[in-house]
């Protein structure tokens, strides 16, 4: 993995989860500049939705970790318009759910500006968005909206897959001067990993293999990251080995990462959770079969992705809605022997 090694030794790492390594980074970019503030509901006091910001204010003051009243379109313009001003706000949405509520903020605002004014300002502008299934919370609490924002021109769309990365690209976001989207799949804060204790950065444009292999490449982000990595151990017992990538960004995508990939493995499986039509997998077939890569593939490209329906509340519909570890082990195990 990258690191800043103007910041940070590796050596002084220790075991944190995913939402511990959130707060280390918020710590430590409030500290370091006087010019971060964190916004959004209930993250003083009450510590965030998710319990990420945890007692922050206590440490930093009410004047740094600021309570927003329950408008997400009203407090997100007001991070657009802080941005503008010099500071580098940090906004949290309670779920990213709620952005809907924002958008014009996001993609009218903050997304266009730099660009309307001919580069003469720009929006050091991170925002954070609890995403994905798994938690029980139904149709408007669990949806993964990455694709949406990234379609828009002018934003980042990045979503850690690590307690590592988690808080290496929050802190890179934060130095970054434009705005900056962070999916954080809610099932991952709990998920743990050693990170460093200091500053570091992990670049927001490049992915990583995190397995290597040489008969499919397994193109996933988030929480897919972890189901496909179980499902390529699964895979390796029956012969195949699946190369893994962790996407990171989703926009930028690192698309030679990618096609160096598929030039070695001639197959290509796209796992992600956001619905299937439109998503990401889209993206990603699309730039392999625009490229030279696509004449070394030795099967059609396969898409897994969420289902085309609202997500259910009950728990055996809301795993079936969204790919599973037997999902994508079945799945490549069939394109890889040409059963597809």
């Amino acid at each position: 993995m990258m690191v800043d090694e103007r910041h940070s030794d590796e050596a002084d790492m220790v075991e944190m989860s995913y939402a511990e390594a959130i707060r280390s980074a918020l710590d430590i970019a409030l500290t370091t500049d006087e010019r971060v503030i964190l916004m959004g509901e209930d993250i003083g006091v009450y510590g965030g939705a998710f319990q990420v910001t945890g007692d922050l204010i206590h440490k930093h003051g009410e004047d740094r970790v600021i309570d927003t009243p329950i408008s997400e379109l009203g407090g997100a313009g007001v991070a657009v318009g802080a941005a503008l001003t010099g500071l580098r706000p940090v906004f949290e949405f309670q779920f990213s759910d709620f952005a809907m509520l924002a958008m014009e903020q996001i993609c009218n605002q903050a997304a266009k500006l730099r660009y309307m004014l001919g580069g003469a300002v720009s929006v050091p502008l991170v925002m954070r968005f609890p995403a994905g299934s798994g938690t029980g919370a139904a149709a408007q609490h669990s949806q993964s909206l990455e694709a949406w924002l990234a379609h828009v021109p002018g934003l980042k769309v990045i979503q850690p897959a690590t307690p590592y990365d988690a808080k290496g690209m929050l802190l890179a976001a934060i130095e970054d001067p434009d705005p900056v989207m962070i999916f954080e799949h809610k099932i991952l804060y709990k998920s743990k990993g050693m990170v460093p204790t200091g500053y570091y950065t992990v670049p927001l444009d490049k992915s990583e293999v995190r397995r290597e292999g040489s008969d499919v490449t397994i193109v996933a982000s988030s929480l897919m990251v972890h189901k496909s990595l179980e499902a390529a151990q699964q895979l390796s017992d029956q012969g195949i080995s699946a190369e893994v990538i962790d996407l990171k960004s989703i926009r930028p995508i690192d698309k030679d990462t990618i096609l160096d990939s598929v030039r070695k493995t001639s197959r290509l499986v796209c796992v992600y959770e956001g619905v299937k039509t439109l998503g990401i997998g889209a993206e990603i077939s699309a730039m392999v079969a625009e490229s030279d890569a696509f004449d070394f593939l030795d099967a059609p490209i396969l898409r897994l992705g969420g289902a085309e329906t609202p997500m259910p509340y009950n728990p055996d519909l809301e795993r079936a809605a969204v790919p599973q570890i037997d999902d994508i082990v079945q799945n490549v195990s069939q394109l890889v022997k040409g059963e597809r």
